[in-house]
């Protein structure tokens, strides 16, 4: 692997987190409807320019993982200190990291996926989860010590949260995948496709926002809601498209934003991505890391 191709897995990450911000219509997040931050607080302009903030840090992601070609202690800690410098670029950005247009939930999802799509280029999802899952047990001794508002979430609840999904190797962002085949093999659109997976997730995580924000009540909802979609036969039908409407209405009306969900699927995304980047490098040209 080059540096041109740590530059497309930087891109391919940048277009998978703008792609998910732009679905559209996504229930309690921010989308394409709130260029003025009317309802979530961070508008599709400030998601944009977040994402597109990340492309140096994730590139130079990409680098560091090739650099000793496994998961080691080292790479987990030198992915760290990239992605705390990153983290800040972000805010600076769009806004803060924590609570602004971008959770930093995603760059972890990415950063890790990324990593592993330069320490093992051509392989499937099943090894590149597996491969994110082994930088992800190592422990960052450069870490901040203070708890951040996922941690004390997860500590509280016993949610697994971020972490926790990259331990056993990224099970929702595989969830999603499969949600996203299947419902293209019934000739969903592809908005319709990537709104199936996102309910998908939504339907079985324990999403730290949700929590965060009003605690297990409001976590059982987004999963029932999630869930009473998908059973209506998905957002490709007239009932499903209903159901996804009364959801997206309530949680906005509520102001909860099952963000953690987003960011598994801006993940599944960068995986299903994999195979056209695949092809463009074979042809020698490689995509612009945005829009």
């Amino acid at each position: 692997m080059t540096r041109s191709m740590d530059e497309a897995l930087a891109g391919a990450a940048v277009r998978a987190l703008i792609a998910q911000a732009e679905l559209t219509p996504k229930p309690g997040l921010a989308d394409a409807r709130d260029l003025q931050a009317r309802a979530t607080g961070a508008d599709l302009l400030a998601l944009r320019w977040s994402a597109k903030a990340l492309a140096p840090g994730f590139a130079a992601m990409a680098a560091a993982a090739r650099r000793p070609g496994e998961p080691t202690r080292a790479l987990r800690e030198e992915l760290g200190a990239i992605g705390r410098c990153a983290e800040w670029t972000m805010a600076r950005a769009g806004g803060d990291a924590a609570t602004g247009p971008l959770h930093h939930g995603a760059l972890w999802v990415m950063g890790l996926l990324v990593a592993a799509a330069a320490l093992r280029p051509g392989a499937g999802p099943g090894e590149l989860t597996a491969t994110a899952k082994r930088i992800a047990d190592h422990t960052d001794r450069g870490a901040p010590r203070r708890p951040s508002p996922g941690s004390h979430v997860s500590a509280t609840y016993g949610a697994p949260g971020a972490r926790g999904e990259a331990r056993a190797s990224f099970p929702h962002v595989r969830r999603a995948l499969d949600a996203l085949s299947r419902a293209r093999a019934a000739g969903a659109s592809e908005t319709q496709a990537r709104l199936d997976a996102l309910l998908t997730v939504m339907s079985t995580l324990q999403d730290t926002g949700p929590l965060y924000r009003a605690g297990p009540p409001a976590l059982r909802r987004v999963k029932e809601g999630a869930q009473a979609v998908l059973d209506a036969g998905g957002t490709a039908t007239p009932e499903g498209a209903a159901a996804l409407a009364a959801l997206d209405a309530e949680l906005r009306e509520r102001g909860i934003a099952p963000r953690g969900s987003a960011a598994l699927l801006a993940g599944a995304l960068f995986l299903d991505g994999l195979p056209a980047l695949a092809v463009t490098a074979s042809s020698g040209t490689v995509a612009p890391s945005g829009r």
